[in-house]
């Protein structure tokens, strides 16, 4: 059994108002002992709260996980008057890494809205039924002009190693020309900023040219009569006047697929603006 957390932590900040990875860390233990941890919305030197200064939650996270290799996908890397900071995406895995990439995601000009950079995170682990990739992102969320340009980014990732598959390797290379595993086997998850049945959605699920459809919404795999828990609005009707709805997914590819065995959401912690997810794969390929 495989099991991965995905969640956008808010850099810690609960409905309360009080910053604590400690608790984000306690949330996560309560679920189980996922063996990926796939974190958005986590700061290095970033000024949160007066009484806070700038944490490192990178080390922070870092020390609450043993036993956990940690990346940090930095979306914004910037030198301020209170000195250097970084923002963006943590991955943590108990499972062996085989390969890092971190993709800027595309930022087209948007004028008349706030925007961000944004990034997905791509790690290569090894499993027992052979290597996956899991791709750890965080989406636009005002733009969606800039949202569909950063689908189909995520897109093109994955027609990559559609073509990487078919390319002979020289095996005994060395160094930076050794080959490297970019397996089609995948799953993408987040906070795509995006809702069910919107355009992006649509896109992101739609077929490549001269391939079948590359994604599947992980929930209607486990779930398909059943509409997606809320990962978002819950407690916090400040920043999400809508209410309760699902803007979090996990998006799975390849032979992933058919391993999909369960999927949950913790509805019950406000330790967060957004739930956390996680999603089972058995290993009967095994």
């Amino acid at each position: 059994m495989i099991s991965i957390l995905s969640w956008n932590i808010q850099n810690g900040k609960g409905q309360d108002g009080r910053i604590s990875l400690t608790r984000i860390a306690d949330v996560i233990a309560s679920m189980g002992t996922p063996d990926v941890i796939c974190l958005q919305e986590v700061s290095r030197g970033l000024v949160l709260r007066a009484d806070t200064g700038a944490p490192d939650q990178v080390g922070e996270l870092s020390e609450l996980f043993p036993g956990y290799e940690i990346v940090f996908g930095v979306a914004i890397d910037a030198i301020s008057t209170n000195g250097r900071w970084q923002f963006g995406n943590v991955l943590l895995t108990r499972l062996p890494m085989l390969s890092i990439l971190s993709h800027p995601l595309p930022r087209p000009g948007v004028r008349d809205k706030h925007h961000m950079r944004r990034q997905a995170t791509e790690v290569v682990v090894a499993t027992k039924a052979g290597p996956w990739r899991v791709v750890n992102l965080h989406l636009e969320f005002h733009s969606v002009v800039q949202r569909m340009a950063q689908v189909g980014r995520l897109r093109d990732l994955h027609r990559e190693a559609l073509e990487e598959k078919g390319l002979p390797l020289k095996t005994d290379a060395v160094g930076p020309y050794q080959p490297i595993a970019r397996p089609v086997d995948a799953v993408f998850c987040g906070d795509f900023n995006m809702l069910r049945g919107s355009e992006e959605y649509r896109c992101l699920l739609a077929p490549l040219v001269g391939e079948t459809r590359p994604f599947h919404d992980a929930w209607e795999l486990v779930h398909p009569d059943r509409p997606h828990d809320p990962t978002c609005g819950i407690y916090d009707h400040d920043q999400w006047p809508e209410g309760s709805h699902c803007r979090d997914f996990f998006f799975v590819a390849g032979d992933c697929v058919g391993d999909v065995s369960s999927m949950c959401v913790d509805t019950k912690t406000d330790a967060s603006d957004h739930q956390p997810l996680m999603i089972e794969f058995s290993d009967k390929r095994v």
